[in-house]
């Protein structure tokens, strides 16, 4: 189930589909002109709307309503759980693997929130293409390149439900009930209702915004498609079909 997740995934999201709908688009036209043009447009208005910052924050808006962190909001929780987003495969210059762009973002603002509140930290990630598991990596790097310690360590987990059922047993086992909740904000909506459904009450703590912006800030960059945007695009398509999966139970 895990991989046949991850065959569809990448089929349905960014730069794949795209392609695939105008591929299809140029087959169908050598028999059926019309439907076949149609198909092909609807592949390149796919790519234009998933690159470009006005679309693709409209897709944003409603995942990143989650508020940051309010001073003393933390009050009552007894850990602080991050979880991972990726690792770097090929990392020379830190001896084989690393953590990601999308886990260190999460890492930077797990630190900062480790050292105001004084709570414990729980890492959360598996190896799901092989290696060293992404906790042991976020370990890694808390530690030596944010002197901040790892209480916990779960490697096991391939997805965000694995993640929230995982995190929950280990924590169990110290008592341990309600957690400040790190990751990106446009995924700690999903994230957030894995952990309830796990048991454990979650203070979210979102980071790394892609969107934000107001309808006053408009120029005309926000209607040129970009690699920022591209990446935006590919990620809250990710999360959106993530929760799409959750409703079908899967």
């Amino acid at each position: 189930m895990f991989l046949l997740k991850k065959l569809l995934s990448a089929l349905f999201l960014p730069p794949l589909l795209p392609l695939l709908l105008v591929a299809a688009g140029l087959l169908l036209a050598r028999h059926r002109p019309g439907p076949g043009r149609f198909l092909a447009w609807m592949g390149v208005i796919c790519a234009l709307l998933l690159s470009v910052p006005r679309s693709v924050g409209l897709m944003l808006a409603p995942l990143e309503a989650v508020p940051v962190l309010a001073p003393n909001a933390w009050r009552g929780a007894q850990a602080i759980v991050i979880l991972a987003g990726g690792k770097n495969r090929h990392a020379p210059e830190y001896g084989g693997e690393s953590v990601n762009r999308l886990t260190l973002e999460r890492l930077r603002y797990g630190a900062r929130l480790a050292r105001q509140t004084g709570l414990p930290v729980l890492v959360t990630g598996g190896a799901p293409t092989g290696g060293v598991s992404e906790a042991a990596l976020m370990k890694e790097a808390l530690e030596q390149d944010f002197q901040v310690p790892v209480r916990w360590v779960e490697g096991a987990s391939r997805d965000t439900k694995e993640n929230a059922r995982n995190s929950a047993r280990l924590l169990a086992s110290d008592g341990i009930r309600r957690v400040i909740l790190v990751s990106h904000a446009a995924h700690l909506r999903r994230a957030a209702e894995e952990f309830d459904a796990a048991g454990l009450e979650v203070v979210p703590a979102p980071t790394a915004f892609l969107g934000g912006q107001t309808e006053t800030d408009v120029d005309l960059g926000d209607f040129l498609p970009g690699p920022s945007s591209a990446y935006a695009g590919w990620y809250v398509s990710h999360e959106w079909l993530g929760l799409l999966a959750r409703r079908l139970g899967l």
